[in-house]
């Protein structure tokens, strides 16, 4: 059995979900300097970097005005879907967008696909990676769909807590997300005990 091949995967940090935007989860920005320390890690290491971002029509029942239970937020092509402007993602990152159907909320990176239409899962076996390490927000939606996901197509799964926030609509949501990760069988661990 050939060395595992890791990837990292960057789940939505994106300006509406930090302080200050439409959806923000709270202290959704400390999640930038882990991750940017996690990317210098992924240079040295030769893994690709993956990030995923909402990137909504104008108009989807994912919005509360037309049913859903979320205010508007990242809008395809707004300042608000950007990506956090201090997240130091190299050139090279492939971008995956999801939540552009307006009759699906797209929570997980691997209902999105990439600018070429590929599924995010189909990108990983491409490119031969069995293994992703995970962070972003938000703990409790995003970032717990994408892991679940990941799980379920195989791949093995290492979930960042220092380089997660959750928006805990309900106190103890972002717990209770960390325990279905683990059940899934993905690893949560602390950056020390990154191998």
């Amino acid at each position: 059995m050939g060395a595992r091949r890791s990837a990292l995967l960057i789940v939505d940090v994106q300006r509406d979900f930090c302080p200050g935007g439409a959806l923000a989860a709270p202290g959704g920005d400390r999640v930038v300097g882990p991750l940017n320390h996690t990317l210098e890690e992924a240079a040295v290491r030769g893994w690709p970097v993956y990030a995923s971002r909402d990137w909504h029509p104008p108009v989807t029942r994912h919005f509360r005005e037309y049913g859903g239970e979320w205010p508007v937020h990242c809008v395809e092509h707004t300042p608000g879907a950007e990506f956090h402007p201090a997240l130091r993602l190299p050139p090279t990152a492939v971008i995956i967008s999801k939540g552009q159907n307006a009759d699906r909320p797209g929570y997980s990176a691997f209902e999105g696909s990439t600018t070429d239409g590929r599924t995010l899962a189909d990108d990983l076996r491409a490119s031969g990676i069995d293994h992703l390490y995970v962070g972003g927000i938000a703990t409790d939606y995003c970032v717990k769909h994408s892991v679940i996901d990941a799980r379920k197509a195989g791949f093995d799964v290492t979930v960042l807590t220092d380089a997660i926030a959750g928006v805990d609509v309900a106190p103890g949501d972002s717990a209770r997300a960390l325990e279905e990760m683990r059940a899934a069988g993905a690893e949560v661990t602390e950056p020390a005990k990154r191998s």
